[in-house]
């Protein structure tokens, strides 16, 4: 079992009492009392604080952290030494000490003697919060040799692709750890601790009050991820992009997948940079088939990347997706077998025909302006010039929209013109309004009409500064929430074989539009 623990920035008592409580209430396993968030620690208060963690249910780790490895406080070693042995004696579960410190003059005697006749048990500690260490197996060794401890790793991952050396050594461990990459980029490491079988993972009460970077809320484990269900048997997915802090789809996904009772959990994957950056991040995971990474959502910028590292390793492209010339789903087979699929075409046309009321061949000569010049948009024109519309294609980049329109045998022109084009309909395929930038609209005030169709393909926030200002001008308006779902709902069936329960989709994404 992997132990859910909240960190507990003891400041004063009565605020660090209050969190202990609400950590038990959200489901936690454990507290860790961070003394060094005290200007000077009070070891009544800490034996106190011990105490109520014990009597709601909670275990109790006590740490008293160097400033040397992201602590607040500027303590001599001596004095937070004596805090963790003062601590142990006092009924901690855990105390929680640097390597560094511990092997320093005689402070590991005085530990190891302070832990002899109690129940407590020791975790030793490294961080880093600068990068990954130069050679982490190297340094569990070297603390696993010390004493009888649990061994803790952390270390900032400066992109994704750096949590793959901790999964690598918590594979080889036959022994619980904790080995934890810190930063937005190592979330995955928080997530995937029960997979390894780790000692514990760290959540904050919520996202504000973590102490590390990169801890996920509480609530999120729980209820986005499903943290108690997962096992070293569940099935990985994920959404691979850059940003995708702001993605509904692990929420969707996980509830749709919890719905069906699969073990199956779905990632965010903060993929950055550019085609080498994904194409390193895939390798990683073809090279691991124990990770059990089973297919993924693409989305901005690296819907493009993903159908050349299929057409690189010489893998299936579905002849749609070859079209299209960009790739949202990807799906990883027996023996790393990998192929390529867009789900955006359909999901897209769906959702405009649905708000238009009309079928597929009305749209035919409909004038319509498409913003962008990325994935979604290849997706969108190759559905709307399959259906014989008038397509014009507007993007910053006016080279790439010449491009586009090149391919899919239609126009372009730059935004300054889109007043005289006077088009039906206008579909925008950029992140122009996405958050956490929702005060800015791809399209110049004074173009929309009433007699339009406003379409918005970004769907977080569900009603965007563009969709706002078409429902002002009476305009009729489809929302990117809407293609959300339809091109999600192809997905699952991609990732599983079966249907979606679409309503179960549609349900979860208005509890997070709330």
């Amino acid at each position: 079992m992997t132990y859910i623990a909240v960190p507990i920035a003891v400041k004063d008592y009565d605020s660090a009492a209050g969190q202990i409580r609400l950590a038990k209430e959200l489901a936690a396993d454990m507290v860790e009392l961070r003394t060094d968030y005290s200007p000077s620690p009070v070891s009544r208060q800490i034996r106190e604080l011990i105490a109520l963690g014990h009597s709601v249910g909670l275990a109790v780790i006590t740490t008293c952290r160097s400033s040397r490895e992201g602590g607040l406080c500027s303590l001599p070693d001596k004095l937070r030494v004596d805090i963790l042995c003062s601590a142990a004696a006092d009924g901690a579960d855990y105390i929680d000490c640097e390597y560094e410190t511990f092997i320093q003059e005689d402070n590991g005697k005085k530990i190891t003697d302070a832990i002899k006749n109690s129940h407590c048990r020791l975790i030793l500690s490294a961080h880093n919060f600068a990068g990954p260490f130069e050679n982490i197996a190297d340094l569990y060794s070297k603390i696993n040799s010390c004493c009888e401890c649990i061994v803790k790793i952390a270390y900032k991952a400066r992109h994704i692709n750096d949590c793959f050396a901790a999964f690598d050594l918590q594979r080889r461990q036959n022994r619980q750890s904790i080995i934890l990459c810190m930063g937005d980029d190592g979330l995955i490491s928080r997530l995937l601790s029960p997979k390894f079988n780790a000692f514990l993972t760290f959540a904050g009460i919520d996202k504000s009050s973590g102490t590390a970077p990169g801890q996920p809320s509480i609530g999120d484990l729980n209820n986005i991820y499903h943290f108690r269900s997962i096992n070293e048997h569940t099935e990985l997915y994920g959404v691979i992009g850059e940003p995708v802090a702001h993605s509904m789809s692990p929420a969707v996904h996980n509830a749709a997948f919890a719905g069906a009772e699969l073990n199956k959990l779905y990632l965010p994957l903060l993929v950055r940079g550019d085609r080498q950056g994904f194409y390193d991040f895939m390798d990683n995971i073809l090279a691991r088939p124990w990770l059990s990474f089973r297919g993924f959502s693409v989305t901005i910028p690296h819907k493009g990347h993903a159908i050349e590292y299929v057409i690189h390793k010489g893998e299936y492209v579905e002849d749609l997706t070859a079209k299209i010339g960009a790739a949202n789903t990807l799906i990883i087979g027996a023996n790393g077998r990998i192929s390529a699929y867009n789900t955006d075409y359909s999901g897209a046309i769906d959702a405009l025909l649905a708000a238009m009321g009309c079928g597929k061949s009305d749209l035919h000569q409909r004038k319509v302006a498409v913003f962008g010049a990325g994935g979604v948009s290849r997706a969108i024109v190759a559905a709307l010039t399959d259906a014989a519309c008038n397509v014009t294609i507007y993007n910053r980049t006016i080279e790439k929209a010449a491009m586009l329109a090149e391919e899919f045998l239609c126009r372009y022109a730059p935004i300054d013109k889109l007043a005289k084009d006077t088009p039906e309909i206008i579909i925008n395929c950029t992140s122009v309004g996405m958050t956490p930038d929702i005060d800015r609209s791809p399209v110049p005030a004074g173009v929309i009409r009433a007699n339009m169709t406003v379409f918005d393909t970004v769907y977080n926030p569900v009603e965007t500064l563009l969709l706002r200002q078409a429902k002002a001008a009476g305009a009729k308006i489809v929302s990117g929430l809407d293609m959300f779902v339809n091109q999600a709902a192809e997905q699952y069936k991609l990732f599983t074989g079966r249907p979606a329960d679409v309503e179960l989709m549609r349900k979860m994404t208005a509890q997070l539009t709330i």
